[in-house]
């Protein structure tokens, strides 16, 4: 056996490991990952307004700089259908339904989040 084929075995099994974390994270993520109560709508940063998430609406939500976002909560999912904004990118993000989960669209600055009863009130990267 050469000294190439051996440094290829050694790749093949380190890629191996990887990917087995990797997806070893991701069923684990999934399965703790509870279903959330309530969208919370934040524009600048600020709390704008939570919508129950078992109630079906239609809103649509005023931006900075007079943007607007349509908010359809449906069915026990939140979705941007709709938005002013020129990337679209909220609009083509999968609907949600997760506590943790959300839609962003930055030249508006609105976030639409799901959150849930035991949702903790301070984030990961605050003090």
């Amino acid at each position: 056996m050469d000294k190439n084929t051996y440094v290829k075995k050694k790749d093949i099994i380190l890629l191996l490991i990887i990917l087995f974390i990797a997806l070893a994270s991701l069923l684990i993520f999934k399965i703790t990952q509870k279903d959330g109560n309530m969208v919370v709508v934040t524009i600048d940063g600020a709390v704008y307004k939570e919508y129950p998430l078992n109630k079906d609406i239609s809103v649509d939500i005023q931006g900075v700089k007079g943007g607007t976002n349509h908010l359809v909560i449906k069915d026990g999912y939140a979705d941007v259908t709709e938005a002013s904004c020129p990337d679209k990118i909220c609009v083509k993000s999968r609907k949600i339904s997760k506590t943790g989960e959300s839609i962003i669209c930055l030249p508006n600055k609105v976030v639409v989040k799901i959150e849930g009863k035991d949702s903790p009130e301070v984030d990961g990267s605050t003090n």
